[in-house]
């Protein structure tokens, strides 16, 4: 576990009711009931003046949720750094989960090897690990991939829709959520044609 000791000061109920959402501090690194005796780097999900009562819910940067009540004794409260304060141990970010999705042209299990073995020869032996592997075919077809608003104008014409590209590939549509408002539009593949006269 890679931990860091840091000066820092526990925060009082008033003190945290005028952070805002942008202020850097620490709560308890405790994960889906994994008992951690140390601190996690964090931010309230929004400004302390918005809390009417009841705790304080603030997220770390693991994506954890905490509900807090700073002044309860039998919590570990709300810290932020502070030289005038005491030490704490605070857990550090090791790494970065990746959740990706690789499009292997005439994929076989040989060429998925030759990819693991690229990735932890970069990174190092035993660093690299496989969490969930799913083998998916994929029509040799490119798509344009468009978010559209779901209650956009009535234009039919393109020039004037209101619509964002995101990519040319149909696969990558599995692993991704539409914009709130927004659907996915699939069209065949256009390649962009630059005839802008040359000299």
């Amino acid at each position: 576990m890679n931990t860091e000791k840091i000066t820092a000061r526990r925060l009082t109920t008033e003190e945290v009711s005028e952070l805002g959402i942008q202020e850097d501090i620490f709560v308890s690194a405790e994960m889906d009931d994994l008992p951690l005796d140390c601190y996690a780097p964090a931010f309230l999900t929004k400004p302390g003046k918005d809390f009417e009562g009841g705790s304080f819910t603030a997220r770390t940067i693991f994506g954890q949720e905490i509900h807090v009540l700073p002044d309860n004794a039998e919590e570990r409260g709300i810290w932020v750094a502070d030289e005038t304060g005491e030490e704490i141990e605070v857990l550090q970010s090791a790494g970065v989960l990746l959740n990706l999705a690789l499009f292997v042209p005439s994929g076989n299990k040989e060429s998925l090897e030759s990819l693991y073995t690229a990735a932890r020869e970069a990174f190092g032996a035993g660093i690299v690990q496989r969490w969930n592997e799913e083998v998916v075919a994929v029509p040799d077809v490119k798509v344009d991939l468009f978010e559209e608003p779901t209650r956009g104008r009535k234009s039919t014409s393109s020039q004037n829709r209101d619509r964002r590209a995101l990519d040319i590939y149909p696969t990558r549509v599995r692993f991704m959520e539409p914009s709130a408002g927004w659907r996915f539009i699939l069209e065949p593949h256009k390649e962009d044609i630059d005839d802008t006269p040359t000299i």
